[in-house]
C-alpha cells in the first residue's frame, strides 16, 4: 500500500459535511468477503499478474461489485513507485456516490475525491471516483497524469466502449493494449452490448463469472418466484431502434399505455401478488408511470411513481419512504434498473416488453438482493406478442417464450428446462435426421417437390425450360408454364388456352380444402367487333383436382379446336432462324453487349419466350426479386439477433474485438 494510507486522516472531497466520516477513525471497517467475491479477487490479480491489462468482472446484480473492486485496489501492486493512484469512472450520479461512500469506508487514511458536476477533483487524490460525462471537459481531464495511476475501475462496464468511455481511456493508453498503462477492470452485472459495438474494444478479457442462477443456488441472493402474464398489447408494428436495438419508446408506450392492458396489469397483481410489501413496477416512459400508477390508484392502492424527471429531493424522500415500507408500489422508468440498491423488494412487475436481455436481468436483479424478513421475490413478467423477438422469463432458462409459469421457482425452470432437452434427446433418437421421411401428399399429377431458382434478369427466367419438364412428359403440345401453377398453349391470332391452379385453401376447421386445377379459353376478338378489350371473357372448359387429366382434356380440345402446326412442339418451324420482328422484341430485355443474333436461339424457343413475357414473366420478376430482398432482410435479421444473443451468453475467456 502506498505512503499515503499510512497517512492519520482520510481527506474527503465532494461530500456534504453531514455525510463524511469522522476525521478520527483511522482504520478500515472489517469486510467479511464471501467465497466467490475471494475467488473474484484472485482471478482478477492472477490474470493481471500473467500479462492481462484489460480485464471483465461478470457478476449478477446483488453479487457486490461495489465490494469487490473497492476491496481489488489495495491487492494491485504498483507498476512503479508514481503509480500509486485509483481511478473509478461511473457514469450515474447514484454509482458515483455509492463507490466513494465504499472507498471511504474501506480505506480511511487515503484521500478519496469526487469529480462531477460541480464538484471538482485535484487529480491527485489516491482515489478519485469521477462522472465520465464531467471528464469529456479536456481541462478536467488534464488533471491526471497517467503514469501516476496504477489502477482504472468501471463501473457498469457494457457500457464502456461508448464514445465518452472511449476517450477517458485512450488519454490513459488504454483504447488498446499497452505494456505501460494503468491496469484495467470493468465491473458489469450484464456484459454484452445490445447495439452491436463489441466490448473487446476496450476488454480483452472475461476473468470471472457468475451467474445470478448460481448465486440463488447458493444463497447469495433472494429466492425467486416468476409468472408470466399474457397481456391484450399488440406491438407486432412497433418499430425497433436502428441497428436492431430495442424498441422505439414512443411508439412502444402507445401500444402498451393503454386502459385496457394497464387494467390487466393491476388486476394481474392483484391476483398473484396483493400479500407482497415492496412491489417496484417497470414502466416504458412518463406517459406509461403516470397511466399505471393512475389505475393502480384507481383500485384503491397507495401506487407513487418517480422518473428522471422527478427532482432529486423529492424523488429521495420518495425512495426512502418505499424502504420504510409506507406504500406498497412503486413505478419508475428508466430510474432503476442500474446501480440501485432498494433490497425490501419482494415483487417485480415487468409491465414493459423488451428485446433486449441485459435489461430484463438488470429489472429482475433489482429484486434479488438477501433482505430481512424476506423470504423470495415474486418476478410478475406481462408478456406481449411473441413474434417481435421481445425477451421473456421463460427464454433467460433457454425455453420458449410462450411458456407461460405459475409461480415458478428458479428450480422449477431448471428441471424445465432439463426435461425439454431429454424431449429433445428422444426425439433425435425416434425421429432420426438422416431416415427417408414420406412426402406430403399433393394433388395427383402434380410434382412431389417444388425447387425454387432464383433469377438475375427477367431474360433468365423466360429462358428457365426447367418448369415445362413435367408437363412435357405429359403432352406433345407447346405449353408454356408462366409460374409454379400457371400454363398457356397459344393458338393463331392471340387466343389461348391457360392451365391454371386454384390457391390453398383452408376450412374454418384449420383442414385444407381440396385444390383444383381450371382450364380456361380467351379468344381474340375480330377487329370489327371489338369493345373496350381485345379478348372475350374467359370461358371455363374443365375443373378437375387431377394435373394430368386437366392437360389430357385441354389437349384433347386444343387438338381439335387449334391448327397442329401452331400448338404442337413437334413441328418442323419450331427449329427454325427466329423471325426478326422475334429477336427485335427479345433484345429489349437484354443488354446493348448481349443482344441476341438469329443464331443463338431457335424460332419455336423464341415463341415461347415471348409468350412467357405477354403472360406476365416481368410481374413474376418483380415478385421474385421482391421475394428475395425478403428473404434476405429476413436472413440479414435472424443473424443479427443470432449474434445479439450470442453477445449476451457471458463466458469466461476472450472478448471479439
Amino acid at each position: 500500500m502506498s505512503a499515503a494510507a499510512r497517512r492519520p486522516f482520510a481527506h474527503v472531497q465532494g461530500f456534504p459535511s453531514s455525510t463524511r466520516p469522522y476525521a478520527t477513525q483511522t482504520t478500515a471497517q472489517p469486510v467479511q468477503l464471501r467465497e466467490y467475491q475471494k475467488e473474484c479477487i484472485e482471478s482478477v490479480v492472477s490474470a493481471l499478474s500473467n500479462g492481462h491489462k484489460r480485464v471483465g468482472i461478470s457478476l449478477a446484480t446483488g453479487g457486490g461489485k461495489t465490494v469487490i473492486f473497492t476491496q481489488l485496489i489495495q491487492h494491485i501492486e504498483p507498476r512503479s513507485k508514481k503509480a500509486t493512484k485509483t481511478l473509478i469512472l461511473a457514469h450515474r450520479r447514484e454509482l458515483v456516490e455509492q463507490a466513494a461512500r465504499h472507498c471511504i469506508n474501506t480505506y480511511p487514511a487515503l484521500s478519496v475525491e469526487i469529480d462531477m458536476a460541480n464538484t471538482k477533483s485535484s487529480g491527485v487524490a489516491d482515489i478519485t471516483v469521477a462522472s465520465v460525462a464531467s471528464l469529456q471537459r479536456e481541462d478536467r481531464l488534464e488533471k491526471y497524469d497517467p503514469r501516476n495511476f496504477k489502477l482504472i475501475l468501471v463501473d457498469e462496464a457494457h457500457h464502456i466502449v461508448a464514445s465518452g468511455y472511449m476517450k477517458v481511456l485512450k488519454h490513459f493508453g488504454l483504447d488498446q493494449k499497452r505494456p505501460d498503462s494503468p491496469h484495467l477492470v470493468g465491473v458489469s452485472a450484464t456484459f454484452s452490448r445490445f447495439d452491436g459495438l463489441k466490448l473487446g474494444a476496450a476488454i480483452d478479457e472475461i476473468v470471472y463469472h457468475k451467474d445470478y442462477v448460481d448465486m440463488i443456488d447458493e444463497k447469495w441472493l433472494s429466492g425467486v418466484l416468476f409468472t408470466t402474464v399474457k397481456s391484450t398489447a399488440d406491438i407486432t408494428q412497433v418499430r425497433k431502434m436502428s441497428g436492431g436495438g430495442d424498441f422505439v419508446s414512443s411508439e412502444l408506450s402507445k401500444a402498451v399505455n393503454t386502459d385496457q392492458v394497464n387494467e390487466v396489469t393491476v388486476r394481474s397483481w392483484l391476483a398473484k401478488a396483493p400479500e407482497r410489501k415492496s412491489t417496484l413496477v417497470f414502466c416504458v416512459d412518463l406517459n406509461h408511470v403516470a397511466g399505471l400508477t393512475a389505475k393502480y390508484r384507481e383500485h384503491g392502492l397507495d401506487a407513487r411513481f418517480v422518473t428522471g424527471e422527478t427532482p432529486k429531493i423529492e424523488r429521495g424522500e420518495t425512495l426512502d419512504a418505499f424502504k420504510r415500507g409506507e406504500f406498497p408500489v412503486l413505478l419508475n422508468c428508466g430510474v432503476f434498473t442500474e446501480g440501485t440498491d432498494i433490497p425490501n423488494i419482494d415483487c417485480v412487475v415487468l409491465a414493459r416488453p423488451t428485446r433486449s436481455r441485459n435489461l430484463l436481468v438488470q429489472m429482475i436483479g433489482r429484486g434479488m438482493r438477501l433482505h430481512a424478513g424476506k423470504k423470495d421475490c415474486h418476478i410478475i413478467d406481462m408478456v406481449s406478442s411473441l413474434e417481435t423477438g421481445i425477451v421473456t422469463v421463460p427464454t433467460l432458462f433457454g425455453l420458449d417464450p410462450e411458456e407461460v409459469v405459475q409461480g415458478a421457482t428458479v428450480a422449477d425452470m431448471k428441471d424445465a428446462k432439463e426435461r425439454k432437452e431429454d424431449e429433445l434427446k428422444r426425439k433425435d433418437l425416434v425421429y432420426d435426421a438422416d431416415k427417408p421421411r414420406s412426402p406430403a401428399t399433393l394433388p395427383k399429377g402434380v410434382p412431389q417437390r417444388v425447387t425454387f431458382t432464383e433469377y438475375d434478369s427477367v431474360f433468365d427466367l423466360i429462358s428457365d425450360t426447367s418448369g415445362e419438364r413435367h408437363i412435357y412428359s405429359l403432352s406433345h403440345n407447346s405449353w408454356v408454364q408462366v409460374n409454379p401453377f400457371k400454363y398457356i398453349l397459344s393458338s393463331d391470332y392471340g387466343t389461348f388456352l391457360r392451365l391454371e391452379r386454384d390457391q390453398d385453401v383452408v376450412d374454418e376447421d384449420g383442414q385444407k380444402k381440396p385444390v383444383y386445377w381450371h382450364v380456361t379459353e380467351t379468344r381474340r376478338l375480330p377487329s370489327s367487333i371489338r369493345a373496350k378489350s381485345p379478348y372475350a371473357t374467359p370461358r371455363v372448359l374443365i375443373t378437375t383436382t387431377s394435373f394430368s387429366d386437366a392437360v389430357h382434356g385441354a389437349d384433347k380440345y386444343a387438338n381439335e379446336k387449334y391448327p397442329q402446326y401452331i400448338i404442337s412442339r413437334r413441328q418442323p418451324w419450331r427449329n427454325g432462324v427466329p423471325t426478326e420482328g422475334q429477336l427485335k422484341f427479345l433484345n429489349k430485355l437484354r443488354p446493348d453487349d448481349q443482344k441476341l443474333e438469329p443464331g443463338d436461339i431457335t424460332k419455336g424457343k423464341a415463341a415461347d419466350m415471348i409468350t412467357k413475357v405477354t403472360h406476365g414473366a416481368k410481374g413474376r420478376f418483380a415478385d421474385l426479386q421482391t421475394l428475395k430482398k425478403k428473404q434476405i432482410r429476413a436472413r440479414n435479421e435472424l443473424e443479427q439477433e443470432e449474434q445479439r444473443r450470442a453477445r449476451e451468453h457471458v463466458t469466461v475467456g476472450p472478448l471479439a474485438k
